[in-house]
């Protein structure tokens, strides 16, 4: 928990409402949403129930699993959810344009589905089912249709890809709610989505605390899954599975039971999969930083290279990566996290203020400046600026960044403590044209107001890492191709 975040709940708490912890919105939110709201059988580990899914509000498709024990009911679930998800996913991935930003013109994506679930536990929802089906075959004495491994591999694609700070693919409600939301309550019971939006709209004169607690009901409004309410299991769905299960033989009868299960299961999901709606109309409402158009091509890229991976290669991911695989992916994230910790910065000056808080980047006026300073031949300008934030870099700092002019850096000079503040030389380089003198406006003036902090929204060369062929003994040795077996399949839930 951030510090902002912690001042945010803690005002919260005090206002009786939730709090922004932003001034704009860090995430892409599509035109076209795919909401899925997944429902889970209590005590069997991701054993799907059911699921809401499509991308009209008022009319979702519900898939039900009478009987989630039955293998052939679960992978019937499983091949009718693949249609939905494949429907949605197939013609956004054939159609292509070529890209302007590569030399070769390669034909790219031009958007991408965006799938919303309720919480972080549906996250993992998704990345288990598409663990336990990708590795399923379309041939041999336990064959699925073929469109289950398909799609299992669509869903791990979308999986990791929720695991880079930035990315919009696979998007949690809760999670982005909390983003931009600080409420009363603990980071545990905001994983509930109808408290979560309680507390960010309460309504009928009601505090965040009343409207969370009436919220917390689990027969007026049922959680938000993918585990079922216990009451609910006991009462209504353990009878009504317990009687379809005993009357296999009658057609009739284990119709209407069907029947039942599914008005029971729908009437559980409704709200959730509302909620999840009503989650996309309140962040679609904010304005989008400047950089999130950025992080969503970065997106479109990446959903368009699965693409062409999925949509050609008989392969699937490996169940773990190589000790190299495995390296590359934590610079990666590691990458995309300060990436996107930098243009949150640069984009919201709500979250600007937390680093200026500890110390780790200040703001002020420029009281003197040197522009046209130069020492062997470089332009090297100096600027004085003023400030009152608690600075806590050291002198001779390199590689800050100006929160509006990110390709140009500063090296801290000197830090003079002054009456009321202190006053800081910074020496400038970069990003000041090509001319002997810097250009009109790329050295801040007397007067100007100004922020500095080390984060860098700079490209990073990838690390110097061995082929999988020279993996090195101390990691394995060169790890052998990677072959799919039925055990790979196996999950808790068979």
């Amino acid at each position: 928990m951030t510090i902002l975040t912690s001042l945010g709940r803690a005002l919260a708490a005090d206002s009786g409402r939730a709090e922004p912890i932003t001034t704009v919105r860090h995430l892409h939110v599509s035109a076209h949403p795919l909401v899925l709201v997944p429902l889970a059988m209590a005590g069997e580990t991701n054993a799907p129930m059911a699921a809401l899914i499509g991308t009209d509000r008022k009319n979702p498709r519900l898939l039900v699993v009478s009987q989630p024990r039955n293998r052939d009911q679960r992978f019937a679930f499983a091949h009718e959810l693949a249609r939905a998800l494949l429907a949605q996913i197939l013609p956004i991935a054939s159609y292509r344009v070529p890209s302007p930003k590569k030399s070769d013109g390669q034909p790219q994506c031009v958007d991408a589905p965006q799938i919303w679930v309720p919480n972080r536990a549906g996250v993992h929802f998704v990345r288990m089912l598409g663990r336990s089906t990708r590795f399923r075959k379309p041939t041999g004495p336990w064959r699925v249709p073929a469109n289950v491994p398909r799609m299992g591999k669509w869903l791990t694609f979308y999986a990791d890809r929720n695991q880079y700070a930035g990315s919009s693919l696979l998007m949690s409600a809760t999670a982005a709610l909390s983003a931009h939301w600080a409420t009363g309550q603990s980071p545990e019971e905001d994983e509930h989505l109808g408290t979560l939006l309680a507390w960010i709209q309460p309504g009928d004169n009601l505090t965040g605390t009343q409207a969370a607690e009436i919220a917390e009901d689990p027969i007026e409004h049922p959680p938000a899954g993918p585990i079922t309410d216990p009451t609910f299991d006991n009462t209504v769905l353990a009878p009504l599975i317990r009687r379809h299960h005993e009357n296999t033989g009658n057609t009739a009868e284990g119709a209407r039971i069907q029947a039942r299960i599914e008005a029971a299961l729908h009437s559980q999901m409704i709200q959730t999969w509302q909620h999840v709606w009503q989650t996309i109309d309140l962040l679609h409402d904010l304005p989008a930083g400047e950089h999130v158009a950025t992080r969503w091509a970065g997106d479109i890229e990446q959903f368009t290279r699965a693409a062409d991976w999925i949509e050609t290669s008989p392969a699937t991911q490996p169940k773990r990566d190589s000790a190299v695989e495995a390296a590359r992916r934590l610079y990666d994230l590691e990458c995309a996290q300060d990436l996107f910790d930098a243009q949150r910065a640069f984009d919201d000056p709500l979250v600007m203020a937390e680093a200026r808080m500890v110390g780790e980047a200040f703001a002020g006026t420029v009281t003197a400046a040197e522009p046209n300073r130069r020492i062997d031949n470089r332009k090297l300008p100096l600027i004085e600026v003023q400030t009152t934030d608690p600075v806590r870099l050291p002198e001779g700092t390199e590689k800050l960044c100006h929160s509006l002019r990110p390709s140009q850096k500063a090296t801290i000079v000197s830090i003079t403590d002054d009456t009321g503040g202190l006053r800081i030389v910074l020496e400038l380089s970069g990003g000041m044209g090509r001319r002997r003198l810097p250009e009109p406006g790329t050295v801040p003036e007397v007067g100007d107001p100004v922020c500095y902090s080390p984060l860098s929204t700079d490209f990073r060369r990838n690390p110097p890492l061995p082929p999988r062929s020279e993996t090195p003994w101390t990691h394995g040795g060169p790890p052998q191709d990677y072959i799919p077996t039925d055990d790979d399949a196996r999950e808790d839930w068979e």
